[in-house]
C-alpha cells in the first residue's frame, strides 16, 4: 500500500461527540464575548483617539491588542482540538515586514496563518484582502475595519482605487505590518477549477490541477507600492489531511487531523517590477504550488519539515488566563457598575457601526491642518 494511503487510513476525523459539541459551542462563546468586549472597550481609546496624535502609535496598541485575542485561536487549533501544525520549506525570521501569499483550499486557510505569525511574534499585525460582503458579519466586520483590512468587490475597476488608497498608508518600515493575499481570489473547488482549466487551455496559459489561476493586478499592486518597506515576500502553500475543513469543523474540533503549510521566503529583488513580468512570477509562483500539493498528495507530506517547533503550552494558557480575566472585568462594568459604563458602550458601539459602514477613520489633527495649509497655498 502506498504511504499516503497508509496515513490517511490513520488519521480519520474526530467524531463529532456531545463533549465536542459543548466545548465548540463554549469556546465560540467565549470568543465572541472577548472579541466584542475588547473592540468597544478598546476601540474609541486606541483606534480613534490616539489615531488624531499618531497612526503608528494607534497601529502599535491596536496591533499589541489584536494579537492579544487573536492568539486564542491557535490555542484552539493546536491545544484544545489537538491538530497537528506541521511547517516545512523554510525557516523564516522572526518580526519581519511582509506581504504574503497563499492559496486559498477552503474558507478558514487565512485562521492557520496565525499559527504562524504567532511564532514569529507577528500575529497583531497581520491583515487581510478580503471579500467586501465580510464587513457584514456582526462584531467581526467591526474587527476588519479597526485593523484595515483591505475589503474589495473582486472586480479590479472598482478594487483599484480602493487598494492603492489603502496600500499607500501602509508604507511606513515602522509600523508592523503581515499583509496576507490569496491570489486566487476564492476558494478551490472542482468547478472552479475545470472553468479556470477551461480558460488556461484558451489563452496559452498552464493548466493548474490543484490551485486556480492567480489573478495578478491585486498582487502586482501591492508590490509596486509596498516594496520599499517590506521585508520579504512569504509564499505559504496550505494542505490538510483528510479533508478541507470548514469554520464549524474548526470550532468543534472534528477536522483537520493535520494542517500542513509550506513557506518560502522570496527577496523582493528577486520578483521583477515590471507588471507583465511580476504576473509571469506569480504565475510560475502558482505553478509551483500545483506541484507541491501534487507531491503532497502522493507523499502525505512536504518537504523538509520541522521548520517550526510547537508552541508553549503555558504561554498559550497565561494568554488566554490574561484575555479572560479582562473581559470579566469589563463585563462586570458593563453589568454592575456604574451607568456611564453602559453609556460608553452604546456610544463605542455606534461609532464602531458608523466608521464601518462609512470606512471612517481618524486623521491625525496635525496631518489635517496640514493639508488645510497645503489648500491654502494653492
Amino acid at each position: 500500500m502506498e504511504p499516503s494511503k497508509t496515513s490517511e487510513l490513520k488519521l480519520n476525523h474526530y467524531p463529532l461527540t456531545p463533549l465536542r459539541l459543548l466545548r465548540g459551542f463554549a469556546c465560540l462563546t467565549v470568543y465572541l464575548s472577548t472579541a466584542f468586549m475588547f473592540l468597544v472597550y478598546f476601540s474609541p481609546v486606541f483606534a480613534a483617539f490616539l489615531r488624531l496624535f499618531s497612526i503608528h502609535y494607534s497601529r502599535k496598541s491596536s496591533s499589541f491588542l489584536f494579537g492579544l485575542w487573536l492568539a486564542l485561536w491557535p490555542f484552539l487549533f493546536e491545544k484544545i482540538n489537538k491538530t497537528k501544525v506541521v511547517f516545512s520549506g523554510e525557516r523564516v525570521p522572526e518580526k519581519e515586514r511582509v506581504l504574503l501569499i497563499a492559496n486559498h483550499r477552503t474558507e478558514v486557510d487565512w485562521m492557520y496563518l496565525w499559527d504562524l505569525a504567532l511564532r514569529k511574534g507577528c500575529l497583531g499585525c497581520i491583515k487581510y484582502v478580503l471579500k467586501s460582503s465580510l464587513m457584514k458579519l456582526p462584531v467581526f466586520g467591526w474587527g476588519f475595519h479597526v485593523f484595515e483590512f483591505i475589503s474589495v468587490e473582486r472586480k479590479w475597476e472598482v478594487d483599484e482605487n480602493i487598494m492603492r488608497k489603502m496600500l499607500l498608508t501602509f508604507t511606513d518600515p515602522l509600523d508592523p505590518l503581515w499583509l496576507a493575499v490569496f491570489p486566487e481570489g476564492t476558494d478551490f473547488t472542482e468547478q472552479k477549477c475545470i472553468k479556470g482549466q477551461r480558460y488556461a487551455v484558451e489563452n496559452g496559459l498552464p493548466v493548474l490541477n490543484n490551485v486556480l489561476l492567480p489573478k495578478t493586478r491585486g498582487f502586482h499592486a501591492c508590490v509596486e507600492i509596498l516594496r520599499g518597506s517590506l521585508d520579504a515576500v512569504y509564499d505559504v502553500t496550505i494542505a490538510y489531511k483528510n479533508r478541507c475543513p470548514t469554520f464549524m469543523d474548526n470550532v468543534f474540533g472534528v477536522e483537520p487531523s493535520e494542517v500542513h503549510l509550506h513557506v518560502r521566503r522570496i527577496p523582493l529583488d528577486n520578483i521583477p517590477s515590471l507588471e507583465s513580468e511580476c504576473n509571469t512570477w506569480l504565475l510560475n509562483t502558482f505553478q509551483l504550488k500545483d506541484k507541491l500539493i501534487s507531491d503532497f498528495i502522493s507523499h502525505g507530506h512536504f518537504p523538509n519539515e520541522g521548520t517550526e517547533g510547537e508552541l508553549s503550552t503555558v504561554k498559550c494558557l497565561v494568554n488566554c488566563i490574561i484575555v479572560i480575566a479582562i473581559t470579566s472585568v469589563f463585563s462586570y462594568l458593563a453589568f454592575f457598575s456604574s451607568v456611564w459604563f453602559k453609556v460608553y458602550i452604546v456610544m463605542s458601539c455606534a461609532y464602531l457601526a458608523f466608521a464601518t459602514a462609512f470606512n471612517f477613520r481618524p486623521t491625525p489633527i496635525f496631518e489635517y491642518f496640514k493639508s488645510l495649509g497645503r489648500k491654502k497655498s494653492c
